[in-house]
């Protein structure tokens, strides 16, 4: 596999590769995501079908993120992302997994349920499948798509159903978020551009669409004070290895995986980040880790 390969040969369009070659490539662009950026989060609804619909206002915030890999493997690359606010603060952010020709997807259907399907492998031919992980590692949303290399640009789409954000949880009148997303990397760093769908998806599978919201997360990249994402990594990264390798456990396990929002009034992101600062690197007991973090998982389940 070329690593070495360059990609500016590959943005001028009407290029054929190998299969060696094309898949040097997309690796490329996925590990190009990582480093040290300003992120910024900007959405706004659009368009209703309801006249007397009323628009939310804009949204918008931002900080300081941290992008690195977790995992380098030739078909398969895990980037963790943590952000840093105020230069102290950190926040364990979302993770991306990355898989080559994957067969075997967690779909999101509603209320905090996912189901386990497979896709043929025609279906999976030269794509990558983006799992998306939520900050206590687990599920939100999957999807499959083909890296684009034409007229200079470079990026990936797909479109995936996924829970509502956390800037939304106030909201009752939808309860999935169609994402139809592309992720492009730019000569400033890279974004996603997002034309999401809220809509209300009944019992029967059947969705009205409520409003349509158009969204940019824009990564920068720059000399950022990332320090406290990687003195924090450094700290518990052997207790969120272990965190992952339950929740595969659990996927694999559970045809269909519902979760409850709230036990105890707190949410499983709440437990496990509080057991996170519990635990001594340099003490680290594994198994008594994984015993605890199941049994928290398990007791969010439906």
């Amino acid at each position: 596999m070329k690593e070495s390969l360059h990609v500016e040969t590959a943005l001028t369009g009407g290029k054929v590769y190998n299969e060696a070659d094309k898949i040097a490539l997309d690796r490329q662009s996925i590990l190009a995501m990582i480093g040290r950026y300003k992120v910024t989060f900007d959405f706004v609804e659009t368009f209703a079908p309801e006249k007397d619909y009323k628009c939310e206002e804009v949204y918008k915030t931002g900080a300081i993120e941290y992008v690195f890999p977790i995992v380098d493997e030739p078909g398969f690359i895990s980037l963790q992302h943590i952000l840093v606010i105020n230069e102290k603060m950190v926040v364990k952010h979302w993770r991306q997994d990355w898989i080559y020709e994957n067969r075997d997807l967690l779909v999101y259907h509603k209320d905090n349920s996912w189901k386990n399907i497979s896709i043929s492998e025609e279906k999976a031919k030269g794509t990558w499948t983006q799992k998306v992980f939520q900050v206590d590692d687990s599920p939100r949303y999957q999807g499959i798509g083909t890296w684009v290399y034409v007229d200079g640009k470079r990026y990936w789409e797909s479109a995936a159903d996924a829970p509502l954000p956390r800037r939304q949880e106030h909201r009752t009148d939808y309860n999935v978020l169609v994402r139809n997303s592309r992720i492009e990397l730019k000569d400033y760093g890279w974004m996603m551009d997002q034309d999401n769908q809220k809509v209300y998806r009944d019992d029967e599978g059947k969705d009205k669409l409520i409003v349509w919201e158009k969204g940019f997360e824009v990564l920068t990249a720059g000399d950022y004070n990332c320090q406290p994402a990687i003195d924090y990594w450094e700290k518990t990264n052997l207790f969120w290895k272990d965190v992952r390798e339950v929740w595969d456990e659990v996927f694999q396990e559970n045809e269909v995986l519902s979760l409850e929002e709230k036990v105890d009034g707190k949410q499983l992101y709440e437990h496990l980040f509080a057991l996170a600062t519990k635990f001594d690197e340099e003490n680290y007991q594994s198994e008594n880790t994984k015993k605890s973090v199941k049994e928290i998982i398990d007791s969010y389940a439906k």
